[in-house]
């Protein structure tokens, strides 16, 4: 949960903005989790497994701290930040197609698209969101 006075209250103001960044956050998870479950399943043996299943959910974590998370190291302009999103949250999706689960994917992939058009809109209409990268580049649980 936001630790930061000023964020809290903006929640407080406005009740689908911090739904969307709740949605947000935990979407983030389950993309994670999902990049975990496939990478268990990839090859044969038990070190492939160990590697993909731990190593490809790290990967995108160090893939979203540089570039996607609010207090990310970098921070390009949302065009990249989108790419960066469309890689870890649409891999999430096609990870989850590949476990043989194409209808959760299905889903998985709408409520990612619906909750960042929504997010990024929201973004840069709730007065006193920051200007800028930081402002823009997710959610503020997220990190």
């Amino acid at each position: 949960m936001p630790t930061d006075p000023g964020t809290t209250r903006q929640f407080a103001e406005h009740p689908w903005f911090a739904a969307n960044e709740i949605l947000a956050f935990v979407v983030e998870l389950v993309a994670l989790a999902c990049l975990s479950w496939w990478g268990f399943t990839v090859g044969h043996g038990v070190l492939p497994h160990i590697v993909f299943g731990l190593g490809v959910p790290l990967a995108a974590v160090v893939l979203w701290s540089l570039f996607a998370a609010p207090k990310a190291r970098l921070r390009p302009g949302l065009p990249l930040v989108l790419v960066v999103k469309a890689v870890v949250l649409g891999g999430g999706a096609a990870a989850l197609y590949g476990v043989g689960h194409p209808v959760a994917a299905v889903v998985m992939a709408v409520v990612v698209v619906a909750n960042t058009a929504v997010a990024e809109t929201l973004r840069r209409t709730v007065p006193g969101r920051p200007e800028g990268p930081e402002g823009t580049n997710g959610s503020p649980e997220s990190g």
